[in-house]
C-alpha cells in the first residue's frame, strides 16, 4: 500500500510531463495491442491453466491486463542508470510509461470489481467504484490542493503528515470495502496529491528508504515463495510459458514501434521504446499477486507468468544496449 501511495505521487510528477499527442498515442497502443493478444490467448490457455470454478471472461480480462502492464519505477531506475532519463528517449518513455500506468491501473480495478463480485452484485461494484474515484477527484483534490499546496497556510509538517496518512488508510480501506483492492485507494490518493507540495516532498524522501530497503525485499520473497518453479515441468509447460512471453513481447513491443511509427519517431528511436515499454519487473508481480489471491489464476499459471515478468524484464538493458550500439554514429 505504502509504495502504491509512492508511485501516485511520482506518477503524478510524469504525466505533467506528458505534453505531445503522440505520448497518448503510443502509450495506449501499448496497452490495447497486448492486451487484446493476452485476451485471444487466454482463448487456448483457459481450459489448460484455469481452475473451473473461476468465469472465462474474468481470466480473460485478467490475461489482457497482465499482458499490458508496464513497470514505471524499473522503466526509470533502468533510464537514470544508463543516463539517458533527459534525452528524447528517456523523456518520452518516462511520458509513455506514466500514462501507460495510470490507464492500466484503472482498468485493473475495472477487472478486479468484475471478478471479486458476485453475478448480482457485479454491477454495483463498478458503480461504487466510479464514485469513489468521482469523490477522490471531485472532493479530496481540491481539498488536498487547498491544504497541501504551494497556497496553502503553512502547518506543522508533522501534523499534516499524520492527517496524510490517516486519508492513506481511509482510501485503502475504502477501496476494499466497495469491492476492489486496497492499493488502488492508496494509488489513488498519492495520484491527486500535488507532486510538488512540501509534503510530497517529504514523503518520497522519508518513506522511499524504508519502502525500497525493507518492504520491496520483503515482497520479492513473498512472491517467490509463491512461485512454485517445479509446477512448470515437461515440455508442454515450457511451452506454454515460452508462448506466453512471446504475446506479451510481441504485444507490448509491436504496439508501441507501430504507434511510435505512425506520430514520426525514426526505427531506431521506435525499437528501443518498444523494448523499454516491454519492461514488466515489480508492478507486474504485484497484478499477478492480486489474481493469485482472487482465484482467478492457478499457482501453475502464476508460476509461468512470473518467469515471463522476469524475462521480460532481465532482456531490457541488453537488448537496448545493443539497440544503442548498433545505431550509426553521426558524422
Amino acid at each position: 500500500i505504502l509504495y502504491m501511495f509512492l508511485i501516485g505521487l511520482e506518477l503524478n510528477a510524469g504525466l505533467l510531463k506528458s505534453r505531445a499527442h503522440a505520448t497518448v498515442a503510443i502509450s495506449h497502443a501499448s496497452i490495447v495491442v497486448p492486451f487484446l493478444l493476452g485476451t485471444v490467448l487466454s482463448l487456448w490457455l483457459y481450459p489448460r491453466l484455469a481452475t473451473t470454478d473461476v468465469p472465462f471472461t474474468s481470466f480473460a480480462l485478467f490475461m489482457g491486463i497482465a499482458m499490458a502492464i508496464t513497470a514505471f519505477p524499473v522503466l526509470a531506475r533502468i533510464l537514470t542508470d544508463r543516463g539517458i532519463e533527459k534525452t528524447e528517449l528517456g523523456v518520452i518513455a518516462i511520458s509513455c510509461a506514466a500514462t501507460d500506468d495510470v490507464t492500466a491501473w484503472c482498468l485493473l480495478a475495472f477487472v478486479v470489481g468484475i471478478a471479486q463480485a458476485k453475478m448480482g452484485s457485479a454491477f454495483q461494484t463498478i458503480v461504487f467504484a466510479l464514485v469513489f474515484i468521482g469523490v477522490m477527484l471531485a472532493v479530496v483534490r481540491p481539498l488536498a490542493i487547498r491544504y497541501l499546496g504551494h497556497d496553502a497556510e503553512k502547518q506543522p509538517q508533522r501534523r499534516m503528515a499524520v492527517w496524510v496518512l490517516v486519508a492513506l488508510l481511509a482510501s485503502a480501506l475504502m477501496a476494499e470495502f466497495i469491492g476492489i483492492h486496497a492499493i488502488f485507494g492508496a494509488f489513488l490518493l498519492g495520484a491527486i496529491i500535488p507532486h510538488d507540495s512540501d509534503i510530497a516532498e517529504d514523503f518520497r524522501h522519508k518513506l522511499e528508504d524504508i519502502v525500497k530497503i525493507l518492504l520491496l525485499p520483503a515482497f520479492f520473497a513473498y512472491t517467490g515463495m509463491r512461485t512454485q518453479i517445479n509446477l512448470v515441468t515437461g515440455w508442454e509447460a515450457w511451452m506454454f510459458t515460452a508462448v506466453i512471453i512471446l504475446v506479451a513481447t510481441l504485444g507490448k513491443f509491436g504496439g508501441t514501434v507501430l504507434a511510435a511509427r505512425c506520430t514520426g519517431l525514426n526505427w531506431n528511436l521506435s525499437a528501443s521504446l518498444g523494448i523499454l515499454m516491454n519492461t514488466r519487473g515489480l508492478m507486474e508481480l504485484i497484478v499477478l499477486n492480486i489474481g493469485l489471491d482472487m482465484g482467478v489464476i492457478s499457482p501453475k499459471l502464476f508460476a509461468m507468468m512470473v518467469i515471463m515478468a522476469l524475462v521480460t524484464t532481465i532482456a531490457t538493458t541488453p537488448v537496448l544496449h545493443f539497440l544503442n550500439s548498433a545505431r550509426p554514429k553521426p558524422a
